[in-house]
C-alpha cells in the first residue's frame, strides 16, 4: 500500500528494517510521482511486502541509505518488527543499542533496560540460551551497581535453567557462585543459607572449587580473620583466575571484616 506525503509517494511499510541490523532498509522516493513505481531492493525483503509495477521509461528513483540515530532506533524494532512476530530481529537491535550505551555513551542503566528487552523478545521465540546471555549481562551490571537482590534473582534463574541441561550444567556452578557472592555482601547468614540451598538444588555444586572457596570465606568472615580470607582467595586465584567482577565483589565482602584495609594482597 502507498500513502501520499507532501509531493512524494512513500510505501506505508517504508520504515521496516532488514534482518541484518548493520544494514538499514532503504526508503524509496519516486520523483515521477507514479502509483505504479516501486524499486525496493529484492534482497532481504520482509514477508508480506507488497509488490508493485514500475515504468522504467518514466520513473527516476533515488534511495537514502543513511542509518537512523540511536534515539530513533530505540523505537523501531518494537514498532516495525514485533507485529510480524520477528522477535529475534528486534532482540538483536536492542542488543546493538545496549552495546552502544555500554561502550560509547557509558549509560549502564539504559544498557540494562535494552538487554532486558532483548531477553524478553528471545523468550518470546523460546531462544532461552540467547535470553540467558542477555540476563547475565543484566545480572553483572546490577551487582556492580549494588542492586544485589535483582542480580541474585537473575543468577538463580539462569542457574536453575542450565543445571538440567547436559551441555550447560557445568556453568550452573558459576552462576550459583555469583549469586552467593551477592548474598554474602548483603548478609553473611544469607550467604550460608544460599550455599546450602544451591547444594541441595545442584549436588555437583558441593564438590566444586567455587563452593569450597565460599565455605572458607564464610569461616574466615565469621572469625573476622582478614588474612585467612585473603589466603583463600589467593589459593583459588592461583588455579582459576578471578576476573575484575569477582575481585570487586570479594573486596566489598572483605571490607566488612573489622580492621580490614580493603585489598586482596
Amino acid at each position: 500500500m502507498l500513502t501520499k506525503k507532501s509531493n512524494l509517494l512513500v510505501p506505508s511499510w517504508a520504515g521496516c528494517l532488514e534482518e541484518d541490523h548493520t544494514k538499514w532498509r532503504r526508503r524509496v522516493r519516486c520523483t515521477a510521482g507514479l502509483l505504479t513505481c516501486s524499486r525496493w531492493p529484492r534482497t532481504g525483503a520482509l514477508p508480506g511486502a507488497p509488490s508493485a509495477r514500475r515504468r522504467v521509461s518514466t520513473c527516476r528513483c533515488r534511495t537514502n541509505t543513511t542509518a537512523p540515530r540511536v534515539s530513533s532506533t530505540q523505537e523501531t524494532p518494537t514498532r516495525s518488527l514485533t507485529p510480524t512476530g520477528r522477535f529475534t530481529i528486534a532482540a538483536k537491535h536492542h542488543i546493538s543499542i545496549a552495546e552502544i550505551y555500554e561502550s560509547e555513551l557509558v549509560d549502564i542503566e539504559k544498557a540494562i533496560a535494552h538487554y532486558e528487552q532483548a531477553a524478553d523478545y528471545y523468550k518470546g521465540e523460546e531462544s532461552n540460551s540467547s535470553a540467558n546471555k542477555c540476563l547475565l549481562k543484566v545480572g553483572a551490571y546490577c551487582a556492580q551497581l549494588e542492586q544485589y537482590q535483582k542480580a541474585i534473582e537473575i543468577y538463580e534463574q539462569v542457574g536453575a535453567t542450565t543445571m538440567d541441561n547436559p551441555l550447560l550444567k557445568y556453568s550452573a556452578k558459576e552462576y550459583f557462585f555469583k549469586a552467593s557472592l551477592c548474598h554474602f555482601i548483603v548478609d553473611e547468614l544469607n550467604a550460608k543459607i544460599a550455599v546450602e540451598k544451591y547444594e541441595e538444588m545442584f549436588p555437583a555444586f558441593s564438590d566444586s572449587r567455587e563452593c569450597k572457596l565460599l565455605k572458607k570465606l564464610l569461616e574466615a568472615h565469621e572469625e573476622q580473620n582478614s588474612e585467612a580470607f585473603t589466603e583463600a582467595v589467593k589459593e583459588f586465584d592461583s588455579i582459576s583466575r578471578l576476573d575484575q567482577w569477582h575481585t570487586t565483589l570479594l573486596l566489598r565482602i572483605k571490607k566488612t571484616i573489622q580492621g580490614d584495609e580493603g585489598d586482596l594482597k
